[in-house]
């Protein structure tokens, strides 16, 4: 390994004894480049030469001390990306350049309260749907027209990065004056960006099209009855799919501008599927099951049906966290997935009917599911969740779901190994949907040290094909995207290090 810290970002943080300052979540604020190939002692196993591209991961590190309660959204983003190529690896990490980043840099304090704090007390106006939040945009990311986007979401203005090298651009120019909500959604197929934002002003949604020389294409409005929290969205080739569940802000607390979380069984969970370039009057409501879902895997058009898979959770306002410290009860509840238990779900639309169908698929707690995205919007047989530890936003595993056979296999990361959000990462000439790697960064609390694995799509229970120490162990996170290799600009003539 041939490594550099490139910078060490000044903190002023104190006090470490939040439960998600600590273990998995320990913050980090170095910033690395590293470049590894097989035969260095940091590579374990071999690094395949027949994958090529980058997985990049974004997460939350807390910088500067809390102005009040902590909740680990609140943390700056902070991208980690690997690059693959002829048997060798490029690793980079750094802190999105967001302009709340700058700001509390400059300041050499926090400006902005948190999730868990009134807005009053923040010391400057903020952005997003709660408006007085900063916008860390450390959610989720995509690569789009070649770029990384790098989203917050309770929606943010969206920065954009070079995912080989992490080199920052700055805002993105088509983000709407509501900015634009974490998990836009790219079809490969066509290039195109789908997205959606939501703000406490009518019409309280509204969904967008960009084009693949990431140009905005199309953007309306998408009418509710009140503000709502929608956290991700779906497509087909010919539909996308947006929602309107019943877990939202308490309309009365609401008035007094606090944002209280509530769910509303009495109410019907929501689905409104959008023709691509269609207008607000071509959208059709279909109603289901009250739930509340923060993510969805795929969805596929299949005679009179449009069919979707996600994660329904059987208790969206779930019982408080039994070991947490006193006042980060609830805050606790709503990062396990034990106490929401979200359970591998699929609905059914029927066009002709109206009618909806829905089926369990999975009575296992699952969650932030991945697939080959060469199957986004189109019908598909294989399915990557992540199996959480109980009462804690960490990843202990992963499940292959074949949804064509109905059976499953499993792989554990190990006693005190926890894993991030795994995307399939297809060989050089793939032959089928699973012909490929799972792609995840593990925190290994034991050994006090970050890996990249790679793992077999075929073979998941066999376990790593490859495992690459990185420079030092960094915090845990949220969400991860994979690329192809020429989808970044990696020629022929690439060479990673050189």
């Amino acid at each position: 390994m041939t490594a550099q810290l490139v910078e060490t970002i000044r903190s002023t943080l104190k006090n470490t004894d939040h439960p998600y300052m600590q273990g998995a979540w320990r913050p980090t604020f170095n910033e690395w480049n590293a470049i590894f190939a097989n035969g260095d002692a940091e590579v374990i196993g071999t690094i395949p030469d027949d994958i090529e591209g980058v997985y990049v991961r974004t997460g939350e590190v807390p910088v500067h001390e809390p102005i009040g309660r902590y909740h680990p959204f609140d943390g700056d983003g902070f991208i980690h990306a690997i690059s693959f190529k002829g048997g060798r690896a490029s690793y980079r990490s750094r802190f999105v350049r967001t302009k709340a980043f700058q700001a509390e840099q400059e300041a050499g304090r926090a400006l902005w309260a948190g999730l868990m704090e009134p807005p009053h007390k923040s010391t400057r106006p903020g952005w997003g749907a709660q408006e007085w939040l900063k916008d860390s945009s450390s959610t989720d990311v995509v690569i789009h027209a070649g770029k990384i986007l790098s989203t917050f979401y309770q929606c943010g203005e969206g920065y954009r990065l070079d995912p080989f090298t992490l080199e920052q651009f700055g805002t993105e120019g088509w983000v709407p004056l509501d900015g634009v909500s974490a998990h836009t959604k790219v079809d490969e197929a066509t290039g195109e960006l789908l997205f959606f934002n939501y703000s406490k002003h009518a019409p309280y949604m509204h969904y967008g099209v960009v084009g693949p020389d990431n140009k905005l294409k199309h953007y309306i409005p998408v009418p509710l009855a009140g503000p709502r929290l929608p956290h991700d969205m779906a497509f087909t080739k010919n539909y996308a799919i947006i929602n309107d569940m019943p877990l939202y802000w308490n309309p009365e607390l609401l008035e007094r501008n606090l944002h209280v979380v509530q769910f509303h069984p009495d109410q019907k969970t929501r689905f409104g599927l959008i023709p691509r370039m269609g207008r607000p009057e071509d959208i059709r409501w279909f109603e289901a099951e009250p739930t509340y879902t923060l993510h969805w895997l795929n969805a596929w058009e299949e005679g009179d049906e449009v069919i979707l898979d996600g994660y329904f959770q059987e208790e969206p306002q779930p019982k408080s966290h039994p070991d947490a410290p006193d006042g980060l009860e609830r805050m606790m509840a709503y990062l396990s997935q034990g106490l929401m238990k979200p359970k591998l779900h699929r609905w059914r639309f029927n066009l002709k009917t109206e009618e909806t169908r829905e089926e369990r698929l999975d009575d296992r707690i699952l969650e932030f599911g991945m697939f080959n995205q060469k199957y986004a919007g189109r019908k598909y047989r294989y399915a990557y969740s992540a199996v959480p530890e109980p009462y804690w936003f960490l990843f202990t595993g992963l499940i292959k779901h074949d949804l064509e056979t109905g059976t499953s296999e499993e792989i554990s990361f190990g006693p005190g190994r926890y894993g991030s959000e795994a995307p399939f990462a297809p060989r050089i000439n793939a032959k089928d949907e699973d012909d490929g790697y799972l792609v995840s960064f593990i925190a290994d609390v034991g050994l006090d040290r970050s890996e990249c694995v790679l793992i077999d799509a075929k073979n998941i229970a066999a376990g790593p094909v490859c495992r690459i120490v990185l420079p030092e162990r960094f915090c845990s996170g949220t969400h991860s995207t994979w690329a192809n290799g020429n989808d970044i600009g990696m020629g022929p003539n690439t060479v990673l290090g050189g």
